[in-house]
C-alpha cells in the first residue's frame, strides 16, 4: 500500500503543552514566552518516490529547515532551536512519521501524522509531550 504524500503548507490552529516542553530543553522563561505565542506555518516537499523530505516551519521570529531522507541517519543541527546537535531519523511506522533525535536528551523526538486537511506533530523529549495541529492552507 502506497504511503501518503506530505507535501503541502500547513498553518497552525492549535497547540498544547509548548510551554513544559521548551522548558525540558533547558529554553530560558522569556524565549519560552516569545515561541508558545507564535503561529507557525509548514511547507513539506516530500517526494514519495526516493524518500526525501523537507521541512521548513516558518515563523516571525526564526524559521527551521529540516532536510532529510527517510530511515536514513543523519546529523541534525538544532542550533536555531536549543543550540544542540542530535543524531536523528525519520522513518514510517504505518502511515505515520516518526522520529528520533539521539543526543543530550533523553526520549526526544517528533510524529507527524495527517488526519484529511490537518497535520498533526507531537513532541516528545523526557516524558514531556506538546501537541500542534496545522491546516493545510487552500
Amino acid at each position: 500500500m502506497a504511503k501518503p504524500n506530505y507535501s503541502g503548507t500547513f498553518n497552525m490552529v492549535s497547540q498544547e503543552n509548548m510551554d513544559a516542553y521548551l522548558a525540558t530543553l533547558d529554553i530560558n522563561f522569556a524565549l519560552r514566552k516569545i515561541v508558545t505565542l507564535l503561529k507557525p506555518t509548514k511547507q513539506v516537499e516530500h517526494d514519495v518516490s526516493t524518500g526525501a523530505m523537507k521541512i521548513k516551519t516558518i515563523t516571525t521570529f526564526k524559521n527551521f529547515d529540516m532536510d532529510f531522507i527517510l530511515g536514513e541517519e543523519f546529523s541534525e543541527d538544532l542550533g536555531p532551536v536549543d543550540g544542540r546537535v542530535c543524531q536523528t531519523t525519520v522513518d514510517w511506522d504505518g502511515d505515520t512519521l516518526v522520529c528520533v533525535q539521539r543526543g543530550e536528551k533523553e526520549g526526544r523526538g517528533w510524529t507527524h501524522w495527517l488526519d484529511g486537511d490537518l497535520l498533526h506533530l507531537e513532541m516528545r523529549c523526557e516524558g514531556v509531550t506538546a501537541k500542534q495541529v496545522f491546516k493545510k492552507a487552500d
